[in-house]
């Protein structure tokens, strides 16, 4: 699966030559009946968990958008419940035509 920092689109030089980054947009992950839930435990990271479910660990920003997990850290909080969504080929269709990323 290609990593998302594939996607992420460079704007025009500037006058300096300095490159400018367009900041990606994350899709809205609605909730499914196909997806599952776990209860997190202090072993638990987002990485590891996108592992176990995607066999991806770089889709890790998948749980943390479906839970709207801050960013800071791939150690979501302990014994809450975290959605875990299972039809990762439609969010990541989405994730590339919202990021024109084709």
């Amino acid at each position: 699966m290609p990593s998302r920092y594939q996607t992420i689109q460079v704007s025009k030089l500037n006058v300096t030559g300095s490159l400018h980054y367009i900041t990606n947009v994350y899709p809205t992950i609605a909730p499914t009946d196909s997806d599952y839930y776990v209860i997190t435990t202090v072993e638990d990271r987002l990485d590891l968990l996108a592992f176990d479910f995607y066999q991806d660990a770089s889709l890790w920003w998948v749980i943390a958008s479906a839970n709207a997990l801050p960013g800071d850290s791939i150690y979501p909080p302990v014994g809450i419940q975290l959605r875990i969504p299972i039809n990762i080929q439609t969010i990541l269709n989405t994730y590339n035509r919202v990021n024109n990323a084709g």
